[in-house]
């Protein structure tokens, strides 16, 4: 009888003690992070953020419950980390969850909101139906709010809510001036960078030759092909800048390409000439690469006309980065459109960083160049490897004061054009630019958070060996924890026998 009450007080005590555990949990939120790149623990960003408001922040979520699985995980994770934002932010930051399909009115003012259903399709007793899914949330301080429509299952969830808090906290946001005048695309032909750029910066166009144009207003420059010569004058202006201390993002053209014509011809600026008086050569040269993406060429056959995707070697995938920089960190792949080297011919009071790089089969034409594309590529075309596209530039590079360039040797590969011409890139390319530009410019670290996101990494897509280890050690754990519980069970009930049948046992 005192055993079948002493099981039934333990059973009482462990119930007890796990709805106490539940319900702190809620208010007192620790998880244990093993994942490569850290990716359910807070930066250092996103706490000084936290640290530093000056008014209540609340988030409303507005999230469909009881949905495919991954749908729900990416609520849950949104919930996991609300959690661990109001803890940091001691009690400056507030959330609700709100379910939009079981309410009318709440879907409405999520729509109304600017937060949109994706339509995803559900299987349902052998039937497969369209069902709205909810993934976004409303972020208020005062009278000011900002959306974010879509919290896409494994996204980069911290940069998305610590960047929209750090828009409305800001109150007078550093101004990124884009230089105009030279030939250079309009602000709306790379409107994917600018409109991630605009969260935490002033964009604006900047003409160097009007009279009242103040470079140093800017934390950061930015020319991005240009096509025709700078005035003396403007060179002048942007030594000054780099004397006091200002920073340059330059993605240059060192040629155009004509597909009318299938060539490649020098651009007409002299752009290239000032930065090699600063130690950055562009060389006179158009890299090929046996990693490349692909164009579509028509084909005949008989009476049959179709389009054959076929690998361009002049438009090189970029898949190797020096991962500890913040610019390159998280960027799986990018492909540059028409590139060329960058070569470094400064003295070592200068730092020179490379941080794109061509693959291991690679090399390079002389311009003006001439696109073959009906040219059978073999090992012979791709002698060199590990060319350099795109490097740093740091140290006094205009009188004693230290500043930076950014340079990358393709003007082109985050435009994505202007009218019925304009066409999206894909998102690491724009992602450089907005790195590049928030490395130079950003000093609160968000640059770390913006590719900080869960990969997904098949075994199918790892080595053998370790594919194979991982097999087995997701089979045999289980299994071996069960047998390890039962050997330590045995062991304590043997060691209980034999003092049960010791002299004076009581």
């Amino acid at each position: 009888m005192r055993n079948k009450k002493s099981i039934a007080s333990q059973l009482i005590l462990i119930v007890v003690a796990l709805v106490l555990i539940n319900v702190l949990s809620e208010k007192y939120f620790l998880r244990l992070d093993f994942t490569e790149d850290k990716v359910y623990t807070l930066s250092k960003a996103t706490k000084d953020i936290l640290k530093s408001l000056d008014e209540p922040v609340t988030v409303t979520a507005y999230f469909t419950r009881g949905s495919q699985q991954q749908i729900e995980k990416a609520r849950q994770d949104f919930k996991d980390m609300l959690i661990e934002y109001s803890n940091v932010s001691k009690g400056m930051l507030n959330y609700e969850f709100l379910n939009p399909n079981e309410d009318p009115q709440v879907e409405q003012e999520a729509m109304q909101a600017g937060i949109q259903p994706l339509v995803i399709s559900v299987r349902e007793k052998d039937q497969v139906k369209q069902q709205k899914v909810y993934l976004g949330a409303k972020i208020t301080m005062g009278e000011q709010t900002d959306i974010i429509p879509v919290m896409q299952p494994g996204a980069a969830m911290e940069y998305a809510l610590s960047s929209s808090i750090k828009k409305l906290a800001v109150i007078d946001k550093p101004k990124v001036g884009l230089l105009q005048g030279h030939g250079e695309p309009p602000m709306n032909a790379y409107a994917q960078a600018v409109q991630q750029l605009q969260v935490l910066y002033e964009l604006q166009p900047v003409d160097l030759s009007t009279p009242d144009v103040k470079p140093e207003d800017f934390i950061t420059l930015a020319i991005v092909a240009p096509t025709d010569s700078f005035p003396q004058a403007d060179l002048n202006k942007l030594d000054q800048y780099l004397a006091q201390g200002g920073n340059l993002y330059i993605a240059f053209n060192r040629f155009e390409g004509d597909f009318q014509t299938m060539r490649g011809n020098l651009t007409q600026t002299n752009l290239g000439q000032w930065l090699e008086q600063k130690g950055l050569k562009v060389e006179n040269n158009c890299v090929v690469d046996a990693s490349a993406g692909t164009v579509g060429v028509r084909q005949q056959t008989g009476f049959m006309t179709f389009t054959r995707q076929i690998p361009f070697p002049y438009w090189p995938l970029i898949r190797s980065f020096d991962k500890d920089m913040p610019i390159t960190k998280g960027l799986e792949q990018l492909m540059l459109q028409l590139a060329s080297t960058i070569n470094f011919t400064g003295d070592t009071s200068l730092s020179y960083k490379p941080f794109l790089l061509t693959s291991e089969k690679s090399g390079t034409l002389p311009l003006p160049a001439f696109f073959n594309v009906q040219k059978q590529w073999g090992e012979n075309d791709f002698p060199l490897g590990k060319l350099t596209v795109g490097a740093i530039l740091e140290g006094p590079i205009a009188g004693s004061t230290h500043s930076s360039i950014v340079l990358i040797g393709d003007g082109d590969f985050a435009i994505n054009g202007e009218g019925e011409e304009a066409q999206q890139r894909q998102p690491d390319n724009v992602s450089l630019m907005v790195n590049a530009i928030d490395f130079l410019s950003d000093d609160t670290g968000l640059i770390d958070l913006r590719t900080k996101e869960v990969t997904s990494r098949p075994l199918d897509e790892l080595e053998e060996g370790r594919s194979t280890w991982l097999k087995w050690l997701n089979f045999s754990l289980p299994l071996i924890l069960v047998v390890l519980y039962g050997i330590v069970r045995s062991q304590i009930r043997r060691s209980k026998r034999k003092k049960r049948m010791e002299e004076g046992y009581v």
